[in-house]
Formats: C-alpha cells, sequence, structure tokens
C-alpha cells in the first residue's frame, strides 16, 4: 500500500499571530508547527504503516520554512517527503490550493491519500474534499476509526452530528481524518538523525503540468481575505440575582 499524508505548517498561536501592516498573517515571523489535524493523520498513516508494511509519503505546500514540519514527519517515521513551493503559489484559497495539491499528487502513485479534516489557521475544513474532486477519486470526511484494511477498499467510521455511520471505500480514495482519531507519536531522535540527510523533493511551477500562473496562488483563487484582525476584547459583564421569573 502507497498512502500520502497531506499536511501542513500553521502559525502556533501560544507564540502570539503576528500582522503584516495589509492585515494579512505575517507568516514568516511566527513560530509554526504541524497542523494537528494533519499529525493525528500522519500518525493513521504510520500506524498502517506498522500493522500491513505501507509506503509513507508526507506532502506539504508552503514557504520553504515548511520544509521543518516535513523533517518531523520524517522523524516520526514517513519515508519520503515532498515541498511545493513557488512565490507564484503564494495567497491561494481553499480553490487554488487544493489544485495545487492535486496537481502535485497527480505525478504521485498512491493508493491513500490521508488529510488532516481542517487546518486550524483557516478551519474551512474544505481542502481534503476538494483535492478529491480535483483528482476525482471517492472521499470521507471525517473519519474516526479506520476499521478493516483489504487490497482493494478500506472500511471506516465516521463520526456524524447525529450518528455514527460505517462506509467501505474503494482505493484509490481519499480519508479526511478527525484530530481524534489517534494519539499522535513523537518524533524519534533515532530516526531524526537516521533521516537528517534524507532528500525533500521540491516540486515548483515548473514541475506543474499546467504552468499558467494565472491559475495559482492570490491570482487563482475566486476568494480573497482583505483583512484578518483579532476580534476586540470585551470583558463588561453583569451579574442578575433572583429566581427565574423575576430574571
Amino acid at each position: 500500500m502507497k498512502i500520502v499524508v497531506c499536511i501542513k505548517q500553521v502559525p502556533d498561536t501560544k507564540g502570539g499571530v503576528q500582522f503584516n501592516p495589509d492585515g494579512t498573517l505575517n507568516r514568516a515571523a511566527m513560530l509554526a508547527i504541524m497542523n494537528p489535524d494533519d499529525k493525528a493523520g500522519l500518525e493513521a498513516a504510520l500506524r498502517l504503516k506498522d500493522q500491513y508494511g505501507a509506503e509513507v509519503t508526507v506532502l506539504t505546500m508552503g514557504l520553504p520554512k515548511a520544509a521543518d514540519v516535513l523533517r518531523e514527519a520524517l522523524a516520526m517515521g514517513a519515508d519520503k517527503a515532498i515541498l511545493v513551493t513557488d512565490r507564484v503559489l503564494g495567497g491561494a484559497d481553499t480553490w487554488a490550493t487544493s489544485s495545487t495539491i492535486a496537481a502535485a499528487l497527480r505525478k504521485l502513485d498512491y493508493d491513500l491519500i490521508i488529510t488532516g479534516r481542517q487546518a486550524i489557521d483557516g478551519d474551512t475544513a474544505q481542502v481534503g474534499s476538494e483535492v478529491s474532486e480535483w483528482l476525482n477519486i471517492p472521499s470521507v470526511s471525517n473519519v474516526k476509526k479506520i476499521s478493516k484494511v483489504e487490497s482493494d477498499a478500506i472500511t471506516i467510521e465516521m463520526d456524524l452530528p447525529e450518528e455514527l455511520e460505517i462506509a467501505k471505500v474503494q482505493y484509490p480514495c481519499l480519508l479526511s481524518v478527525d484530530k481524534d482519531i489517534f494519539q499522535p507519536r513523537l518524533p524519534s531522535y533515532v530516526k531524526k538523525m537516521d533521516t537528517a540527510d534524507r532528500e525533500i523533493e521540491v516540486y515548483s511551477l515548473d514541475d506543474m503540468e499546467d504552468k499558467d500562473e494565472t491559475h495559482y496562488g492570490l491570482n487563482g483563487s475566486p476568494t480573497q481575505v482583505k483583512r484578518i484582525f483579532p476580534p476586540t476584547a470585551n470583558d463588561h459583564h453583569e451579574v442578575w440575582d433572583g429566581d427565574g421569573s423575576e430574571v
């Protein structure tokens, strides 16, 4: 089995959020981590590797510094790492992001693609499903458990608002997993040393089949964020005493 896990480097909000003068996030100046949902997805892939001998590739789109989360993934047990980076990819919305990731995935052999349900910086929960649409493969979201793995299909459980649904999905397919599916393992110091010199493959616009710059990044995004800002703090409160009818 060949598994590709899509991961994202996101701002570590515990270290404070910084903004550019135009209101956009200053990602270059912020501490960054692997998106928690994606790390759970990576753990799911590594457990399949441990049990069935799968080959796990991690792929991310971002700034060159996003290679840090790829290195972390290799230290956790991933076999290969791919960074999709180019200046023209900056400012991408979910449409442009998913189409770019799908373009990179078309260059790979895979049976299963795993993504996190959503990223903590955007919270859209759209990219995974959009990637599957670009690739024309089945996808399942809100996956909370992998029940059975067969040579041609995988059986999963979905955590829906009012019910638990079980589905059997044929390969190739995409699963968007819930962050609580597994507790991610810690990176191994031994693996970190063993993979320190492992090559991270880099894709740029020149590696894409479609090289039209207007289809990528900000130029290829139907939606654009005009401004991001922290909410105004309001600590005013009142306490009303009395019985229910009086209050």
